[in-house]
């Protein structure tokens, strides 16, 4: 059954055997918190997974627990293991995620419950925050900035040889497994469910090791070439003995055979994939582009983006994030982007955002030259933007030339690169360098959270900072 809070225990810190001092902004940020619509967007994913949980069933972990263990993981940016020991250890956080003197839920719970939050429902919550900050004064959105960066995915390094060592294990693996459940007596049948992973893992080293770079020069592909047939020729019938078990799988009906026989077909497209690029990339010699690419078999949504960086940082494994804020350091609008899309493309969609997001166009608009084209000034300026700073790059007529060097478009462009160390600062202290979550979703969820965490900070810290000066004004 679906629980909203539990009962609040007024007198928990009073009870602690020693004094509890708690931090002014995490007092702020939790009662901000306390906004019911926050809580209604949660509750509704949170019936949306169980209808019967609002009537039936033992109870649930509270939707407030929810959704303030959220906030504090992205905060302390802690694993679910970590956040269920600092939880239960800690008066301070038993207080803030309104747990008291209850049980702590454990991690496995808290990762459960947050995986229901849709992806949606984040960017709902985030507006919320936003005109919570609007309500408060804190921000009027006035001015709008943008700019985007990349979200690395937790995978290795891709290679041709790495990605079809990776599909023998994987497969094989789930071979393995499917042993145990069909039990095979017929010597042939058992070849079926041979895993080769042993040997793929020594191809792909031989091959590592004849493509190593010596005195700083690459070696041409070829070398590798005899190995490379090996390891394809041993993936290829790796997926073969993987269709055949899959129909006897079928055969056996069990739930435990029916899910392995899913997670065997799931892996089969992917491998095909795998082994299509890498021929005709190594032995075709052909050109494969980008967004035909896979990087990984457990994080295939990963794109390949490129984005002029100088070395180690040329290329990156990841999806793209496009982030708009208003003045004040709120991040009004996040999108996580198919592939490696222009910066140009994302102007319109962010500044129509930010107009039904505050019910106003911003007074300044501004990105980098990345996003200029003559499209993207006039649309700015039909929708009411009164000063649109999209620097032109390459050579400038004297008209261009004297518009940049206004007073007013100069400090425009200084205030649009106060978002590259908000970026900055959401890979450092939010997590945004590296999502450790899994799969498209995962991304979602820590791109979402971190954000939401962002602006409840700033928030929590400016209310704080503004209480602190009335007092000093009364004594």
């Amino acid at each position: 059954m679906l629980i909203i809070a539990y009962s609040r225990d007024e007198g928990f810190l009073q009870r602690a055997p020693f004094e509890v001092k708690i931090d002014p902004k995490l007092v702020r940020l939790d009662q901000v918190l306390d906004d019911s619509k926050l809580m209604l967007m949660v509750t509704n994913d949170l019936l949306r997974s169980a209808p019967q949980a609002a009537w039936n069933g033992r109870p649930s972990t509270p939707v407030e627990v929810t959704l303030r263990s959220a906030v504090v993981r992205s905060l302390m940016t802690w694993s679910y293991r970590v956040m269920e020991e600092e939880i239960n250890g800690s008066v301070t956080w038993r207080w803030f995620c309104r747990i008291d003197g209850h049980q702590v839920p454990d991690h496995s719970t808290f990762r459960d419950r947050e995986a229901l939050i849709r992806s949606e429902t984040l960017h709902r919550l985030n507006d919320r925050v936003n005109r919570i900050a609007q309500d408060n004064r804190l921000t009027g959105g006035r001015k709008m900035r943008t700019d985007g960066t990349v979200v690395d995915t937790n995978i290795h390094y891709p290679t041709d040889s790495s990605l079809l060592s990776d599909s023998v294990r994987v497969v094989g693996r789930l071979l393995s497994r499917a042993r145990d459940i069909c039990r095979p007596d017929d010597p042939t049948t058992k070849k079926l469910f041979r895993n080769s992973s042993r040997r793929a893992r020594r191809l792909a080293l031989q091959i590592n090791r004849r493509l190593r770079p010596r005195n700083g020069q690459k070696k041409p592909r070829n070398v590798a070439e005899k190995p490379y047939r090996q390891l394809v020729k041993l993936t290829e019938t790796t997926l073969k003995q993987a269709e055949q078990v899959v129909v006897q799988l079928q055969h056996e009906g069990s739930p435990t055979a029916i899910a392995s026989a899913v997670s065997l077909m799931h892996y089969e497209r992917l491998v095909r994939r795998v082994i299509a690029q890498t021929v005709r990339r190594v032995l075709e010699h052909q050109t494969v582009p980008a967004q035909e690419k896979i990087v990984s078999l457990f994080e295939p949504h990963t794109a390949i983006i490129r984005r002029g960086k100088p070395v180690p940082r040329e290329t990156e494994f990841g999806r793209k994030v496009w982030f708009a804020e208003a003045e004040g350091g709120f991040i009004s609008e996040y999108r996580i982007l198919k592939g490696n899309p222009p910066d140009d493309q994302q102007w319109k969609q962010s500044l129509l955002h930010h107009i039904e997001l505050f019910g106003h166009p911003p007074d300044v608009a501004t990105g980098d030259r990345g996003i200029f084209s003559p499209d993207n000034e006039q649309f700015a300026h039909d929708k009411g933007v009164e000063h649109v700073a999209l620097p032109r790059p390459g050579a400038k007529d004297p008209e261009r030339k004297r518009l940049e060097s206004q007073p007013w478009f100069k400090a425009a462009l200084r205030f649009r690169a106060g978002i590259e160390g908000r970026i900055s600062g959401l890979k450092r202290a939010r997590g945004l360098s590296r999502c450790l979550n899994r799969g498209e979703s995962g991304m979602e969820r820590w791109v979402g959270w971190g954000v939401i965490t962002n602006n409840l900070t700033i928030i929590a810290s400016k209310l704080a900072r503004r209480r602190r000066s009335v007092r000093a004004a009364a004594a």
